[in-house]
């Protein structure tokens, strides 16, 4: 689906920062854009920065169904630090995707400006319709562990040259090999 990205330029609040930018919602169906300016007031101004395509997969369905259980379902949009000068915007938005688990990563990654946009109904309904077409209930496997006994190996206890059990951490000493005490 072709998603297009509102993204908000305000004025900064600190002296290092002269703007501050938000990706503030998703339109879905949207026609190709690149930095098209939809509403000003005074210094706020409100672009469509781009049209991205929305992929939804089959083996991701589990995700959806965990984005569309959110209190507000969401997509990540993300958006990197690559400053357009014919535009004079410091973003290119790269990826949208409506997995919670993937706009995780991205958002661990801290590359970039990576906001969670409310879904729009419409989204949810096209959502929901493809994770009705296409999930699959997988049974949950618990592992078998293994019956090896790994509390009879003491590794990493001390030096096993030394002999004595009341200090296992202290290191042996030899005849003249200089060692200083």
């Amino acid at each position: 689906m072709p998603v297009g990205i509102v993204v908000r330029r305000t004025p900064g609040v600190t002296r290092w920062a002269k703007w501050a930018w938000k990706v503030v919602a998703v339109l879905p169906g949207a026609p190709p854009a690149n930095w098209r300016e939809l509403r000003r007031e005074g210094e706020s101004v409100e672009y469509h920065a781009a049209t991205l395509t929305l992929d939804l997969w089959s083996t991701d369905t589990e995700a959806y169904r965990v984005a569309l259980a959110a209190k507000t379902p969401g997509v990540v949009v993300v958006l990197r630090d690559e400053p357009d000068p014919a535009q004079d915007v410091p973003w290119r938005p790269e990826i949208i995707t409506a997995s919670p688990y993937e706009g995780q990563d991205y958002m661990d990654s801290g590359d970039g400006l990576i906001e969670l946009v409310p879904m729009p109904l419409s989204m949810i309904g096209w959502v929901r319709d493809f994770i009705a077409q296409h999930h699959v209930e997988e049974a949950f496997i618990k592992r078998k562990r293994d019956r090896k006994r790994i509390d009879l190996v003491e590794d990493g206890k001390g030096d096993a040259r030394i002999r004595q059990l009341s200090d296992v951490y202290r290191a042996p000493h030899g005849g003249n090999q200089g060692d200083v005490h």
